[in-house]
């Protein structure tokens, strides 16, 4: 379930293209979501996908030309029109596409398109040769200009044979785009949120690091629900294999010195700043530039500590208050609230959050945490064992309410 979407009518309209598959995927994936989609498909799609297929995963209905005629007649695609909080074609035609951009309504999907007031949402889908037309190229830039969004087609291996830009982008980019759309009234609009994820690699040599055991799970998941408040986001990440969210600036980097770099690079102009990253306290003095024998023996590394990202940033916040909200993380195995609230008073940070690494089932690499949130003001919450998508939600709400 994602909050965002939770409730949210959103109308789905499929047109004729082998890509209608996807279709069903992006129409469960915004189910799940707990939105409510109500889908069109025209007389072209049906012979790729049928009705029941798209009932079978939403619950509801799909509608079909013949409903514009029906019992309901000439009101069908006004009451579908006007209770969408968003529409969305995917796929899109080139045929679609151009009665779109002339107005042109002659079957359910295009007259109910004219009859939205909701942001409009465009996914292309068709031959490479058809999409790079000038016609079609006319009619997608008549689009944008009218405000609708369009995203993809992308480069792949097409039906006809051919690999070409016009492949219908994956469902779950598209589900990031309608995530983006519904956020610009969030609480967080023209706030600049950066995140820190992953843990650091410091290397020993060319096959061989000391890093930190994090996923990147909780980084993301916060990147992500601050992008569904609204705010432009720039993550940070240490190498990971999560994908990051649709809409965020990313900053890729691997050792403690490139994240303090970046930092500081992206936090000047920042509002909030959430540090969950796991940043390696000590890297090998020296880099060997040859990967290490083990027919030379045991090796002696000697480690240097790295420089502490959030004093550098206290002393950016002193002299700008930028970020004016800095959110530390603190992953102990022992004195969890002891060694929390040292750590929140040398690093001079306004919220911190907690965590038991040792207790079962949360933490590293799981899909569940279980933190206690410690403010500057002392007050501290002690929150259950939760997904880390609810987590993230919890942290960039107490980090909006103190920038209020």
């Amino acid at each position: 379930m994602i909050p965002l979407l939770q409730n949210q009518k959103i109308l789905l309209g499929v047109t004729g293209s082998i890509a209608a598959y996807k279709a069903a995927e992006l129409a469960s994936k915004l189910t799940q979501a707990g939105a409510l989609v109500d889908v069109i498909l025209t007389q072209s799609a049906q012979q790729f996908i049928t009705p029941l297929t798209f009932q079978s995963v939403t619950g509801q209905r799909a509608y079909r030309d013949k409903d514009l005629w029906g019992s309901e007649g000439h009101i069908q695609h006004i009451g579908l029109g006007k209770s969408a909080e968003i529409l969305v074609i995917a796929p899109a035609s080139a045929n679609t596409i151009a009665k779109l951009a002339c107005g042109i309504a002659d079957n359910l999907l295009t007259v109910t398109a004219l009859a939205v007031e909701c942001p409009l949402l465009v996914a292309p889908a068709m031959d490479g040769g058809m999409f790079k037309h000038p016609a079609t190229q006319t009619n997608i830039k008549i689009l944008r200009e009218r405000g609708s969004t369009i995203i993809g087609p992308v480069e792949g291996h097409l039906a006809s044979g051919l690999i070409s830009i016009g492949r219908m982008a994956d469902p779950a980019d598209l589900l990031g785009h309608i995530r983006l759309i519904f956020a610009r009234t969030g609480p967080l609009v023209g706030q600049h949120v950066v995140v820190t994820a992953g843990g650091t690699q410091e290397p020993i040599d060319p096959v061989r690091s000391i890093t930190n055991k994090s996923s990147g799970k909780q980084g993301y998941a916060i990147a992500q629900a601050a992008l569904d408040s609204g705010a432009k986001v720039t993550l940070i990440s240490a190498p990971t294999a999560l994908t990051p969210p649709t809409g965020v600036k990313l900053v890729n980097i691997s050792t403690a010195e490139e994240m303090t770099k970046a930092v500081l690079n992206n936090t000047p102009n920042a509002d909030i700043l959430v540090m969950a990253a796991a940043v390696a306290d000590f890297t090998p003095s020296t880099h060997i530039n040859q990967k290490i024998k083990r027919e030379k023996g045991i090796p002696k590394i000697e480690l240097t500590g790295t420089q502490d990202i959030l004093i550098e940033i206290s002393k950016q916040k002193t002299q700008t208050n930028k970020p004016q909200v800095v959110v530390g993380f603190a992953a102990e195995s022992e004195n969890l609230l002891e060694n929390a609230l040292a750590k929140l008073e040398a690093k001079k940070l306004d919220l911190i959050v907690a965590n038991d690494i040792t207790t079962p089932d949360s933490g590293f690499a799981t899909d569940m945490n279980k933190v206690i949130l410690i403010e500057s003001s002392g007050d501290t919450t002690t929150l259950p064992l939760m997904p880390k998508e609810q987590v993230a939600q919890i942290i960039i709400e107490r980090a909006h309410n103190l920038l209020l």
